[in-house]
């Protein structure tokens, strides 16, 4: 075995989707192996890190004032950079075991409005962990290859990410973003919208878990209505004691409504910008939907309905950024075209 053979054996490349809701890495050989929350539970005087990910999520809304349990990547943007670096540590050391000669080559896909000083914090942090290269990604880009889209054709294509903090609409064309447009208005927001109509309706104070899990069980995009109900348990506004509620399909999909159309016009807008000639190659392709927001139900529906296109969810939606962060470091003319240049 020649040297530059052995180095590869031990260079664990991977590829990262820093995202507001979970952080997922891929690791070269073997897929995603890690999918855990964002989130970075602390102890402020000790300053040491009690959990990260899901364990750290637990204690979100529970912990005492000594642990201070955070979401260091918020609405698509790095709101705390320390907690990011400490956390992207975390795993890239959790997946090499801390084994020394290991340099890995290491793609981060980022949002679109990441600035440069949080590009270099992040790159900084993966080389303190060991990394010999960092390349970075847009999440558009990154997501309309994992969900298969040919990026470098001529052909237009157009991909919708719907994230936990941000959604990002792109049409791509010959391995370029031709046109984008974000807004964050995402996952987060759907929770948040939930908890508001909850509260306006029965003077009840819902969290975030419940909320994400009443979005789950009984969110919907589309008209449409199965009966399907949900108990929700919460406070009281009132009286100020723990009460619980049986709320319906329903009433979530009005919940929704508003937050949701802010999305479709954005995604209009879009489209409105789209030069004539990629607009005709979308007509016929229609468009991608990933990011975990693409698994709320009847969302293609609305899109299909509000645009008048063909409306396709990606195979996995939920990993579709990874998956393409992780294909391009076995291509890597194409991940030195497509990487962000400072």
């Amino acid at each position: 075995m020649g040297f530059s053979s052995l180095f590869q054996s031990f260079s664990k490349d991977l590829a990262i989707d820093l995202g507001t809701a979970n952080i997922l890495v891929y690791l070269k050989g073997k897929g995603i192996i890690v999918n855990e929350p964002s989130v970075i539970a602390k102890n402020i005087i000790t300053q040491e890190i009690l959990a990260v990910g899901k364990y750290a999520k637990e204690m979100l809304g529970k912990s005492p004032p000594f642990i201070e349990v955070t979401r260091p990547i918020k609405e698509g943007v790095i709101s705390n950079i320390e907690a990011t670096m400490e956390m992207l540590k975390y795993f890239i050391h959790k997946i090499h075991n801390r084994k020394t000669l290991v340099y890995p080559r290491i793609v981060i896909s980022t949002p679109l409005g990441i600035t440069s000083v949080e590009r270099r914090a992040v790159k900084e942090s993966c080389e303190e962990a060991g990394a010999r290269e960092v390349y970075f990604i847009e999440e558009p880009m990154a997501a309309a290859i994992g969900a298969g889209l040919a990026v470098q054709d001529a052909s237009g294509s157009m991909i919708i990410d719907i994230g936990g903090g941000v959604t990002e609409v792109a049409v791509i064309a010959l391995a370029g973003i031709v046109y984008s447009k974000s807004v964050r208005i995402a996952g987060d927001e759907l929770n948040e919208a939930i908890i508001k109509f909850i509260k306006n309706k029965y003077n009840l104070l819902i969290g975030d878990l419940t909320a994400e899990r009443t979005k789950i069980e009984l969110g919907s995009a589309f008209e449409g209505n199965s009966g399907k109900t949900m108990l929700i348990k919460g406070k009281d506004l009132i009286e100020g004691l723990p009460v619980s509620l049986t709320i319906n399909e329903e009433e979530i999909q009005e919940a929704l409504a508003e937050t949701l159309a802010i999305m479709i016009a954005t995604v209009k807008s879009t489209l409105e910008n789209t030069p004539p000639e990629l607009a005709s190659d979308i007509v016929d392709k229609g468009i991608m939907l990933a990011g975990g927001g693409a698994l709320l139900k009847g969302i293609d529906k609305l899109i299909q309905k509000e645009t008048g296109l063909p409306v396709y969810i990606a195979k996995d939606p939920v990993c579709a950024v990874a998956l393409g962060a992780g294909k391009v470091l076995d291509e890597l003319p194409l991940l030195k075209e497509i990487s962000i240049k400072d």
